[in-house]
């Protein structure tokens, strides 16, 4: 009888015993596994990422997160761009950014450059689509923390592209702390687009009320998909008033969508006209000077590209650097060759404008021969620097390219430079005597000789510099001046021989005229159709928009 008491605390002693040492064990795995945690570096969760298994990788890019490193953002979107590699030489974790035909790499752990290196020397760190979504939602919750609130934004418009309760309600914690105007308008937004789903008749039409308000392509998007028809022609969305609603907010997008396109269209137009201007200035300087007609003048252009080439090949590691320089550099060389061909040929054949014409189209030949020679026929690629590169989105109807902006800034500056030079130094006053009485300024002592070699100069200097711009918006190769050419001659003859206002207001006005027309006619078509037009304008103002003044333009 006492066995059969004692026999069931034996079994209660047991049992007890075994959960004992299950709590210790568990806890003595969990204190090791605390000191593996503390250590993992910062360095070593860095390397992990290198491993093949993708679970693996998914391990150690939670263990990345977990560091208090600024690097790790850096390390993680480069992840996410497909920029992180492995150097096959040490193992150590590089990110990498192509500059022309080699990679320039830095450590991913400090930031530090280490230089240029081949492709074979390094090789990617290759992730699936899963991964990548994962890490894009990890850099948003960073940056939703950030005191800056570009990055705040960048999270937003990050975590917007896949919307989910987790995602929504992160974006609703932030928005009742949130005081900057653009994300809460961002945040705005998104809000009013999950809204849409809803089953509440009133929040719908909420929604659908602050849409109206936003430029937002998603906001057109869901708008449209509440106007659509099934395919027995009944409205998907059977709410009449909704869809009402829906159509009266785009209408009144619309409506902004047109002057965005109008800007856009304004804007394009002035960019081709900010090239036509830098193309023609310097030969409305030559011809309403010298009364040349210089076909080599589209050369000159293609030596100012030529030369920018060149200046990216002797500093490949510089590239915005070398931009610069190539200024004053294409100035100089396309100044010089231009000197060279006053004073060896164009000199000899003043007062034969037909001899002078097929003169410098020899000239113009044999200079893209030469270069077909010293280059090669191919076209040749200049780099654009990064802060020309992409564009300036404005919203998502509306975006300004860099290099344009830029292009046009350029042209404002070097009409300034160069309205400056003509007014304020004694060149200036010399060319613009010759220019409105030759014979006159002869007989005051002007050495017109030099004048003439000096303004050529100038006028193929500008036409270097305008090279430098073309090289940002197009190949250069042998027959790049060919292609405008004809285009410099309309804008000096539209505006009027040798004034430099005239051939501003020219270009501009041709550049915007081809950009208005090229949707309706086509860009072929616009072209001829703004040469018939100039040709009927000569036809009525013969030295057109803004006539020189002088003796010698009465004459």
């Amino acid at each position: 009888m006492k066995d059969r008491v004692t026999y069931p605390v034996h079994i209660v002693f047991l049992i007890l015993m075994l959960c004992s040492f299950i709590s210790t064990s568990n806890a003595q795995i969990a204190q090791d596994d605390q000191i593996e945690q503390e250590k993992i570096t910062f360095s070593t969760a860095v390397s992990k990422l290198k491993v093949r298994s993708l679970s693996a990788k998914g391990t150690a890019i939670e263990q990345l997160v977990q560091f208090d490193n600024p690097q790790k953002i850096v390390i993680l979107q480069a992840l996410v761009d497909g920029k992180l590699f492995e150097d096959r030489e040490n193992g150590q974790i590089v990110i990498a950014e192509k500059k022309a035909e080699k990679f320039s790499i830095e450590l991913a752990e400090s930031g530090k450059n280490i230089g240029l290196v081949d492709n074979s020397v390094i090789k990617k760190i290759r992730i699936n689509n899963r991964l990548r979504s994962k890490i894009r939602n990890i850099i948003a919750e960073i940056r939703l923390n950030s005191a800056d609130p570009d990055q705040r934004l960048q999270a937003v418009k990050m975590l917007s592209k896949s919307i989910n309760p987790a995602s929504l309600k992160i974006l609703k914690t932030l928005a009742e702390t949130e005081k900057d105007s653009d994300v809460l308008d961002k945040l705005q937004l998104i809000f009013a687009l999950d809204s849409l789903n809803s089953s509440d008749r009133t929040i719908r039409l909420k929604g659908i009320e602050t849409l109206k308000q936003k430029t937002s392509l998603k906001a057109v998007n869901r708008l449209q998909a509440l106007q659509e028809k099934n395919s027995e022609g009944q409205f998907i969305e059977p709410d009449a008033e909704i869809r009402k609603q829906a159509k009266s907010a785009l209408v009144k997008i619309q409506s902004r969508l047109q002057f965005y396109h109008v800007t856009e269209t304004i804007f394009f137009g002035l960019s081709l006209g900010a090239v036509l201007v830098l193309a023609a200035i310097g030969l409305a300087i030559t011809f309403g000077v010298m009364g040349v007609i210089n076909m080599a003048h589209g050369e000159m252009m293609m030596l100012g590209a030529y030369t920018t080439y060149v200046m990216q090949q002797i500093m490949p590691n510089h590239i915005a650097l070398s931009l610069l320089l190539s200024i004053p550099a294409a100035f100089m060389v396309s100044g010089l060759v231009g000197i060279g061909i006053e004073r060896g040929i164009i000199r000899h054949l003043y007062g034969r404008p037909l001899e002078t014409l097929l003169a410098t189209f020899g000239v113009s030949l044999v200079l893209q021969q030469a270069v077909r020679s010293i280059f090669s026929p191919l076209n040749r690629s200049v780099i654009t620097p990064e802060f020309m590169s992409g564009s300036w989105q404005i919203n998502d109807f509306l975006s300004l390219t860099w290099n344009r902006l830029y292009i046009l800034v350029f042209c404002l500056l070097v009409f300034t430079f160069l309205l400056q030079i003509l007014k304020r130094t004694r060149l200036g006053l010399e060319v613009r005597a010759v220019s409105q009485n030759r014979n006159m300024a002869k007989a005051m002592g002007i050495p017109t000789a030099r004048v003439d070699a000096m303004t050529f100069g100038l006028g193929s200097g500008i036409a270097g510099v305008a090279g430098v711009a073309l090289s940002q918006i197009t190949n250069v190769g042998p027959n790049l001046g060919q292609s405008y050419i004809v285009d410099c001659f309309m804008v000096v003859v539209f505006g009027g021989v040798g004034n430099l206002w005239g051939t501003l207001v020219a270009g501009f006005s041709l550049g915007i005229a081809n950009k208005v027309l090229e949707p309706f006619a086509g860009a072929v078509l616009a072209k001829i159709l703004v040469l018939i037009f100039i040709i009927l304008f000569i036809q009525k103002r013969p030295r057109g928009l803004f006539p020189q003044k002088g003796r010698a333009a009465e004459s």
